[in-house]
């Protein structure tokens, strides 16, 4: 293996646990953010359910009224029919006594309608009571999280990068600047090659290739992935048995062999 490549290999880890920390960091705050949202959504909710039920309760306090105006006027227009002094005043007191106690009626029907709405509208409202109490639990239990852990990740960042730092001044700038530029392109730069195969692209490795790879002999040279591009090393520890050997054949010999 290229001296420089096994310190990569290093370097690597350091910068995607960077990665890993900078995305949690960027990541949790959001998250925070998102439960924030949903929180007031709910509170949001339970506010026009409430709004629902203080509109008919209104509303009743409204029809309670007109019908009490209705029973006063009822029975000021059963007193003058009692002095009424012909047919046609008594037809006449008659007739609105029947009117207001049919509109009494009417009201009466609407309020009992409005009382069954308000109790569909009190179960949701119980819902929704249990909906903001869950929502606001859970924000503030993963704020408390998210802080703990943001704080907690630039402590380990900032390790990390010191890493980084003593790991790179460590490697050859030729080789940095391949690394470098494939993980720009890439994410990540270098990859294992296990079983004759890119652990990374999972793609094949050509057997000249794979054997090229294998030889100690060339540890003076940095073989890269034919598919995804990324820097290769072998493990010969972590190779399979079957893996040992992979024979080379010319094209010739491939055909004198299958007849």
């Amino acid at each position: 293996m290229h001296p420089d490549l096994e310190k990569l290999i290093v370097l690597q880890k350091h910068d995607v646990e960077a990665k890993r920390l900078r995305d949690e960091m960027v990541a949790l705050p959001k998250l925070v953010a998102s439960l924030t949202a949903k929180c007031e959504a709910v509170k949001g909710q339970r506010a026009l359910i409430a709004g629902l039920i203080a509109k008919e309760e209104t509303l009743r306090r409204g029809q309670q009224s007109d019908v009490k105006d209705l029973r006063t006027k009822i029975a000021r227009t059963q007193k003058n029919l009692e002095l009424a002094t012909n047919t046609v005043q008594t037809t006449a007191y008659e007739h609105e006594i029947t009117f207001a106690k049919s509109k009494i009626s009417g009201i009466e029907d609407a309020e009992l309608e409005s009382m069954e709405r308000s109790e569909a509208l009190d179960a949701q409202k119980e819902l929704a009571d249990a909906a903001v109490a869950e929502a606001e639990a859970n924000l503030a239990r993963e704020t408390v999280r998210a802080n703990a852990t943001v704080t907690a990740d630039r402590t380990l960042l900032a390790g990390v990068e010191k890493l980084r730092v003593a790991e790179r001044a460590e490697i050859g700038e030729a080789s940095l600047s391949i690394y470098d530029r494939i993980a720009k392109a890439k994410g990540t730069a270098v990859s294992e090659a296990l079983n004759q195969k890119c652990m990374t692209c999972q793609m094949m490795v050509r057997p000249q290739r794979w054997n090229d790879l294998r030889d100690r002999s060339n540890d003076d040279q940095m073989m890269t992935c034919e598919s995804c591009g990324r820097l290769l090393y072998y493990d010969p520890a972590r190779d399979s048995p079957q893996r040992k050997t992979v024979p080379v054949e010319s094209i010739a010999a491939q055909i004198v062999r299958s007849l």
